[in-house]
């Protein structure tokens, strides 16, 4: 059984599996309404899931190219502009954070930034 709140044109606002002060309405675990809010949960949860993946993926990738360049494999100038263009904007970026990398480690180890 779930405690739900409603809004004014009976949409649910609020599940919780305890009661709680503004519950308007109880549901069964089976209930469609039930099943649909925790579907979107589901849902959210995994497209939060993908969009950490793919970031973390993008630097995988950069990591990659980085190396097959450094090792003679692949060239930079072996992609389209576009893509080289964002490359090379990415790695400036890195770079100039890399530079303070050493003024948050040395916040975080007492001294000034």
């Amino acid at each position: 059984m779930f405690y739900v709140q409603r809004d004014a044109n009976g949409q649910l606002l609020r599940v919780e599996a305890a009661a709680f002060a503004e519950h308007t309405d109880t549901l069964p675990a089976d209930h469609t309404e039930i099943q649909e809010w925790f579907a979107d949960d589901v849902v959210e949860n995994s497209l939060k899931q993908l969009k950490q993946s793919d970031l973390d993926m993008i630097r995988v990738l950069e990591d990659l190219i980085e190396v097959l360049t450094a090792k003679g494999v692949f060239s930079i100038t072996d992609l389209p502009p576009g893509a080289q263009a964002k490359l090379l904007s990415r790695s400036t970026a890195r770079k100039a954070l890399g530079s303070l990398n050493n003024l948050i480690e040395d916040d975080e180890e007492g001294g000034l930034i």
